[in-house]
């Protein structure tokens, strides 16, 4: 058998332009040339406005606070180098110490109950109970109001001669408690204001992770003969620790950072007491950069703050893994 091949008719065959040839060339470059351009440079122009605005509002901010911190600068004259002048002066200074106890202490004493509670509160939310929307809503209305007046609240409960708390303690024979001249007792009223306010936040988040399990692994368990309680530890608790890491980090630095309620508690004061047995460390900073108007000294009290809350992540960082039980 011959393979016939008809010459003539393979050139008569009608021949595509050559100025098509060259535009659907150029065409194919063209989308090439886009679809490149889509899938390298789009995503960095998406994401570039908050990569500019936290250029703009977080990292100028932070390095020129660093700045200040090697100056002398008062609000009210000029700069002079000091370099680490302020740090050494700081290091040195018992006030600075005595707000960052109260700082810390306050912050373990509303933040460990703070995240029990609202885990606690997350799963009871989780179960099948009447007016589950409801009870949902009702744990967000404590957020939803004005911090000045849940400190203005909580401070006229924990009054000494017509508070509300003393006047409960006075059934069990507990004499009336000035809460605001102690140091303990200042701190455990902050720490319920604080409590009180974002407990519910807290739960909400847990709340919301606890729905993405999955129904089988419960149900699985169930067969096996696992009770209530430790479905919730070999399971909830487990797969909720990315999420109870997030709430450590955020309550961390929060609580680092407690401003609000204990200058509304001391009546819009800086000094956090007679004695600044209150006064946390961003009241310290608030007070010596606005009311003694050392600029520098107020910046390089305020990069410390930041070095405490570095410390205080990683610490709570590394506890969260171990309980978690994480390699």
């Amino acid at each position: 058998m011959s393979l016939h091949v008809d010459t003539d008719r393979v050139q008569r065959a009608p021949q595509p332009p050559r100025g098509s040839r060259r535009r659907s060339r150029g065409g194919r470059a063209s989308s090439s040339w886009w679809a490149r351009f889509d899938l390298r440079v789009v995503p960095y122009l998406l994401i570039s406005p908050y990569f500019l605005l936290f250029t703009a509002f977080g990292l100028f901010p932070l390095a020129f606070t660093f700045w200040v911190s090697l100056q002398k600068y008062e609000l009210a004259g000029d700069a002079e180098f000091n370099g680490l002048g302020n740090y050494i002066t700081l290091l040195g200074d018992e006030d600075f110490w005595n707000a960052v106890i109260n700082t810390v202490g306050i912050f373990i004493i509303a933040t460990v109950p703070q995240l029990l509670l609202a885990l606690m509160l997350a799963n009871a939310l989780n179960k099948r109970i009447r007016g589950q929307l409801f009870f949902r809503m009702g744990v967000l209305l404590p957020l939803v109001t004005s911090v000045v007046a849940v400190a203005v609240v909580f401070t006229q409960l924990y009054g000494r001669d017509y508070g509300m708390i003393n006047w409960l303690l006075g059934f069990f024979g507990i004499e009336n408690i000035a809460w605001q001249n102690h140091k303990w007792s200042s701190w455990i009223a902050i720490a319920t204001m604080v409590d009180w306010r974002w407990t519910g936040y807290n739960a909400i988040i847990y709340l919301a992770a606890m729905q993405t399990i999955p129904r089988d692994l419960y149900e699985a368990a169930s067969l096996d003969g696992a009770s209530p309680r430790r479905q919730f530890w070999q399971i909830t608790l487990p797969l909720l620790r990315p999420v109870i890491i997030f709430t450590v980090f955020v309550s961390t630095i929060g609580g680092l950072t407690l401003f609000a309620e204990p200058v509304m508690f001391d009546g819009g004061r800086m000094s956090g007491g007679s004695t600044g047995q209150f006064q946390t460390v961003a009241m310290f900073i608030v007070e010596q950069g606005f009311r003694q108007f050392e600029y520098g000294y107020a910046a390089t009290a305020a990069w410390m703050l930041f070095v405490l809350i570095l410390i205080g992540v990683l610490i709570n960082y590394s506890l969260v893994r171990r309980i978690g039980g994480s390699r």
